[in-house]
């Protein structure tokens, strides 16, 4: 039975560790990897033509993010992210998020601003041109640079271990115009408290625009 990941070109940057990632993380977020899988690193290699070093090094990340999971004597598995799970990895991440949010008000540079409104610049034109896939990009651009901003390694790994959450929720905010048009102008608000030097309204904007997202992904989840 042929494996349902076709290969990855090796030509540059990102690293192939990066790109097998990105791919693994895909599929099992659109299902072509369904919850409960057995992965075997001989078959994911040769499925994606490439060696067994870059996969392994991809499932380590996935396990850190709660994607996979290792069982004893058993081998690597996809892990079931059931919806109460889902939702209180959403309020924590809008918690964080907040965090982040805050602190880069309180120590921006005219650098860190420039960077961010051209992140938010690029939502901006990937929502008016109405390119689902681009605006997906730009808006994990623009939340990537802010955690990274804020100096704080512990705060960035925790959030990149709620990625599971976060492209889950991403894909079903994102699917409506309206939501894609809302968030927008959210991210506009955030950008302004964080220029104004606004840590408190940053952090409020911040975790509200999360929290919403939480909300739209799964409406079961109670409002804040």
């Amino acid at each position: 039975m042929p494996h349902p990941l076709a290969p990855l070109v090796t030509d540059d940057t990102p690293s192939l560790a990066d790109r097998a990632y990105e791919r693994l993380r895909e599929a099992i977020v659109d299902g072509t990897l369904p919850a409960g899988r057995k992965l075997s690193e001989r078959s994911l290699a040769a499925a994606l033509a490439i060696s067994a070093q870059p996969i392994r090094e991809a499932l380590r990340r996935l396990e850190g993010e709660g994607m996979v999971e290792s069982r004893p004597r058993s081998g690597t598995f996809v892990a079931a992210l059931d919806r109460a799970r889902l939702i209180e990895m959403g309020r924590i991440r809008a918690a964080l998020e907040g965090v982040a949010a805050s602190l880069v008000a309180r120590q921006s540079s005219p650098e860190v601003l420039a960077a961010l409104r051209a992140r938010l610049e690029a939502i901006r034109a990937a929502t008016e041109q109405d390119d689902p896939e681009r605006l997906a990009e730009a808006n994990d651009a623009f939340h990537i640079a802010l955690h990274a901003m804020t100096g704080n390694a512990l705060l960035v790994r925790t959030l990149r271990a709620l990625q599971a959450y976060h492209h889950i929720s991403r894909s079903r905010v994102l699917a409506a115009r309206e939501q894609r048009d809302q968030a927008l102008e959210e991210h506009a608000a955030i950008l302004a408290r964080i220029e104004a030097g606004d840590g408190e309204g940053a952090e409020a904007l911040m975790r509200a625009h999360t929290l919403r997202s939480l909300q739209v992904a799964f409406p079961e989840a109670e409002a804040p």
